[in-house]
């Protein structure tokens, strides 16, 4: 009698079984040999599901779990850890380091928190058909002017998976002179152009005003407003995704529906200081400003 053949592993294997593979030399064939599927439709399945490709995914890993080893073990070696990424030399290994984490793997070991990173890559998947749950709270809050330093950019629709670079930069500069006392950080929208879905994003925290803040940062100040709060529950899945469909039902659907007119002013999303992504239950308040 012949042998059945094996079950092709689910897309969750394979994503475990990368994690499993992490110091190995993987190419993204072998990869998709795993799953069974043609390499173009393990691609397509991939990057929808996981919301990057399957190579970036693989880098991600390799340096959040390189980064989990500079903060564990003081007597790691630069090279050794580049070379356990798949890279070629410590240059190339520091220049994609700074980029994910926003500084250099020097300055991450002197004590870096690794969770939010953790949410841009994580290594498991998101619950199959199940988005953030996003709620439009039933009380108005009131806000006084304050101001907001941090990277900013223009955005548009096909460059916005770009954004959680912008709080790499931001998390390797905390803290810093100007500061307020406190670890909540704000992503503000402003300037939205609705013929072309343009905006201008800023990654940031609260500053005292006149602040002297870091090289290429940006002040914006936020006027004093009242705003309806919309609740956003993540699932522990990858969090830009969650956000993207979580926004889509705010515009789309929640503001249309409770007859709210939404003021000229920015909106913003605030993370306490103890907010973690990759926990499920974790939330997101976003602040949009109304009419009295």
């Amino acid at each position: 009698m012949d042998t059945p053949p094996s079950p092709r592993p689910s897309l969750i294997g394979v994503v475990d079984w990368i994690e499993r593979h992490l110091d190995e030399p993987l190419t993204f064939d072998a990869i998709a040999d795993r799953s069974g599927l043609s390499p173009y439709h393990f691609s397509r399945l991939f990057t929808a599901r996981m919301g990057r490709s399957v190579m970036a995914h693989l880098r991600g890993r390799r340096l959040v779990k390189a980064g989990q080893r500079l903060v564990a073990d003081p007597d790691a070696r630069l090279i050794d850890l580049a070379f356990d990424c798949g890279f070629e030399s410590q240059e190339a290994f520091t220049r994609a380091f700074r980029r994910v984490f926003g500084v250099a793997p020097g300055r991450f070991r002197q004590g870096f928190a690794l969770t939010p990173i953790e949410g841009q890559y994580p290594m498991t998947m998101p619950a199959p058909d199940v988005a953030a749950a996003v709620t439009l709270l039933p009380e108005r809050v009131a806000i006084p002017a304050f101001f907001v330093a941090g990277p900013s950019n223009r955005f548009v629709a096909s460059t916005k998976a770009e954004i959680p670079h912008l709080w790499s930069r931001l998390i390797g500069a905390l803290p810093f002179d100007g500061q307020v006392d406190s670890w909540a950080t704000y992503g503000v929208v402003s300037a939205a152009d609705r013929s072309d879905g343009s905006f201008d994003y800023i990654a940031g925290v609260e500053v005292v005003d006149g602040a002297s803040v870091p090289d290429g940062f940006t002040v914006m100040p936020i006027p004093a407003a009242r705003y309806a709060v919309f609740r956003i529950i993540l699932n522990g899945g990858p969090v830009h995704p969650q956000v993207k469909a979580a926004m889509a039902a705010v515009w789309g659907e929640l503001i249309p529906a409770s007859g709210l007119t939404v003021a000229d002013s920015p909106d913003f999303e605030r993370y306490d200081g103890k907010f973690a992504p990759t926990k499920p239950g974790a939330t997101i308040d976003f602040h949009v400003p109304v009419a009295a």
